[in-house]
């Protein structure tokens, strides 16, 4: 009779059990351009995604483009002070933020900056706002509410994307060094450091605040997972080729490595031990993500393209080009 009933049990919790999948998609459309980092406003109900020389807004619970903030040339980032109304961009090619209402979606102000910012943060413990500067290998802070520069934090090595703990901390990919750098927003120094070996080029970084863990995606094909508290790194795990964005979804505690080669990788704690436990197929390009944790729907930009052109002695390996108005966002969640 036990066994019966365990059988039972086990087969209605694997019937339950659900994978992600691909769902559905935003067409956003556009010229044939780059893109980079997208940012969810999960109240709003609303991703800013960055595209070349403009961030475009989608409303999630509509599906569709609802206004986009023009004149970011570069734009790498958008970072967001909700209770001072106000949005940050990062353009990387002009060296500035470009400071916006997050009502009217109006450019209302610019920041210089060091050399190509990049990943962009709002820290509210310190009420400043961060860029990680790639060209200058460094990090400019300003307040946020006035826009007058706080300083400039020396990373030694190339800065790559960055979290915050919610308690007056930032953490930092050091793509030269394979290194997280904690910074203290107050004090503007980098506090602590350690090493991600045998991660290589660390790019994209998810936080998991309640537990203290970090997860970078590593250009070698690895996850790395980090303990904040002891400094240390835990373990590393396979992942696919060109992963640039990883996102962390608190409600279920998983997180999400977006590869450019075409899949995401699933990963979760089981039993003690994080575990690679699904590989989604996506779409190739598809390399930076972000997750909406009052749905737990998780989107990746990607658009279709071209074939390749013929390898050059300048370029053996050249890029297949991006297709005009294909611009356009994944939708994955569980079914």
């Amino acid at each position: 009779m036990r066994t019966l009933f365990f059988c039972i049990l086990a087969a209605a919790l694997t019937a339950s059990a659900k994978d992600y999948k691909v769902t559905g998609k935003i067409d956003i459309g556009g010229p044939a351009t780059f893109w980079d980092y997208l940012t969810t406003d999960s109240d709003a109900h609303r991703i800013y995604v960055s595209n070349g020389t403009r961030v475009v807004v989608v409303d999630t619970a509509a599906g569709k483009v609802i206004g986009e903030i023009p004149d970011t040339p570069g734009v790498h980032g958008i970072a967001l002070a909700q209770g001072l109304g106000k949005g940050f961009i990062s353009c990387g090619r002009a060296n500035k933020v470009v400071v916006f209402d997050l009502k009217t979606l109006k450019a209302t102000s610019e920041v210089a900056t060091g050399k190509n910012p990049d990943a962009i943060s709002y820290e509210p413990v310190s009420g400043r706002v961060f860029t990680f500067n790639g060209g200058s290998k460094d990090s400019t802070a300003f307040d946020a509410k006035t826009g007058k520069l706080a300083g400039t934090i020396p990373m030694g090595g190339k800065p790559e994307f960055a979290q915050i703990d919610g308690k007056g901390k930032l953490y930092v990919n050091n793509e030269d060094t394979s290194e997280i750098l904690e910074v203290d927003a107050k004090a503007l120094t980098v506090s602590r450091k350690w090493s991600l070996a045998p991660c290589e080029e660390p790019s994209g970084l998810a936080i998991d605040t309640k537990h203290a863990r970090l997860f970078s995606v590593c250009g070698n094909k690895l996850m790395a997972i980090s303990d904040i508290k002891a400094g240390k790194l835990l373990t590393t795990l396979p992942i696919g080729e060109g992963a640039d964005g990883v996102a962390f979804d608190p409600g279920t505690g998983t997180a999400f490595s977006s590869n450019g080669e075409g899949t995401m990788s699933v990963v979760k704690e089981v039993k003690g031990k994080y575990e690679v436990v699904q590989t989604v197929t996506t779409k190739r390009g598809a390399r930076t993500v972000t997750v909406d944790p009052a749905t737990h729907r998780v989107y990746t930009p990607t658009a279709a393209f071209g074939p390749a052109p013929a390898a050059t002695a300048q370029n053996q390996h050249p890029r297949p080009p991006m297709l005009a108005d294909t611009f356009h966002l994944l939708v994955v969640a569980e079914e």
